[in-house]
């Protein structure tokens, strides 16, 4: 047997002949990898630094009702925007009421009624619609008032469950979703190859059904931390698994082995920071703020929020981007059935 260490004869490798070795050899992957690994590292900080650790109100949709007009209501307003550093975009409404359903629909943020002298201002935040954000409201209308000489009172329209004090629950159970919906797919393509299309998208179904049962029901049931309208949020878990699982599945079929790349990027590195989640809209920087409620995990985040806090009003919009994902992937998948990594052989031999 030749030594693999030199060519022809004896002679050494040439270039070509080393390059040719290590082309074949699981070091070249493996160096490939190497420098993936180290770059996502860098990615996934600075794509939730970027986005969560220095949380910054950009514009911040409110309700003004009442005489929000006067010159004493107006230099309260300015006071507000000077001190958030951000834009109040105000819009009138003729009655509180029309204002706190504009809240309920999640079209505002906040709601500021005006006395009929201006010097009176009722601040109605929603904890529900964003705790940061009507932490922020708070604590500037307060600073406001006392510096332009304003007696303001700050009133909580839709407070958090008491077993999320912060907002986040919904984060983490959509959050739980989503990676465990691709990891799952992951898991089919490695343990589980021999599933054909039909079989493999029923299998996705399966885990996605199971997964978002058991997510809500401890979350709800066994730790008691927020209390589901079950069936609604069962339905949206099982949803977003199934279209992140497809999502995977779709890239594996069109680039294989590396499909966990795109993946990753898609609903990590920029889907989950810019959902809405962890940090409301508002305090995104204004691209991922635009972005994420395109995305599978904003789409997930905005149904279950919706369905938890704003029950009666919910929206089709997050329903039909994660509906509009798991379509295109699931067609995608199944028109380049031929390039499915994996399914069993339909020859006669094997058929019988």
């Amino acid at each position: 047997m030749p030594d693999s260490h030199h060519g022809g004869h004896g002679r050494r490798p040439t270039r070509a002949e080393r390059w040719s070795a290590f082309r074949e050899s699981p070091f070249l992957p493996a160096a490939v990898l190497l420098l993936i690994i180290a770059a996502a590292a860098g990615l996934f900080a600075g794509s939730y630094t970027y986005a969560m650790a220095n949380p910054t109100p950009h514009n911040i949709p409110t309700a003004v009702t009442g005489a929000y007009g006067g010159p004493a209501a107006r230099r309260f307003l300015d006071g507000m925007e000077k001190a958030l550093g951000a834009s109040l975009k105000l819009h009138p409404y003729g009655s509180r009421r029309a204002a706190v359903l504009a809240v309920d629909e999640q079209k505002e943020f906040a709601v500021v009624e005006a006395s009929a002298h201006g010097r009176s201002i009722a601040l109605d935040v929603s904890a529900a619609s964003g705790a940061t954000v009507a932490q922020l409201l708070g604590e500037a209308a307060l600073k406001v008032g006392d510096a332009t000489g304003t007696t303001v009172t700050v009133r909580d329209l839709k407070p958090l469950q008491r077993g999320d004090p912060r907002g986040l629950a919904i984060f983490y159970i959509s959050l739980a979703a989503v990676i465990i919906g691709f990891v799952g797919s992951i898991q089919l393509s490695v343990h589980a190859r021999a599933l054909n299309p039909l079989e493999r998208i029923a299998f996705t179904v399966a885990y996605a059904v199971l997964g978002g049962f058991v997510i809500a029901a401890v979350v709800d049931w066994l730790l008691a931390a927020v209390k589901l309208p079950f069936l609604e949020s069962w339905g949206i878990l099982a949803l977003t698994m199934f279209t992140t699982g497809m999502v995977f599945t779709m890239f594996n079929t069109l680039v294989g082995r590396w499909a966990m790349l795109p993946t990753w990027g898609l609903m990590v590195l920029l889907g989950n920071p810019s959902s809405g989640g962890a940090v409301s809209w508002p305090l995104l920087p204004s691209p991922l703020g635009t972005i994420g409620r395109w995305l599978p995990p904003g789409a997930s985040v905005n149904a279950q929020h919706t369905a938890v806090y704003f029950r009666g009003h919910q929206h089709a919009f997050p329903f039909l981007v994660l509906t509009g994902w798991a379509v295109v992937s699931c067609a995608v998948f199944l028109i380049w059935r031929h390039r499915h990594p994996g399914g069993r052989p339909t020859t006669p031999e094997h058929a019988a």
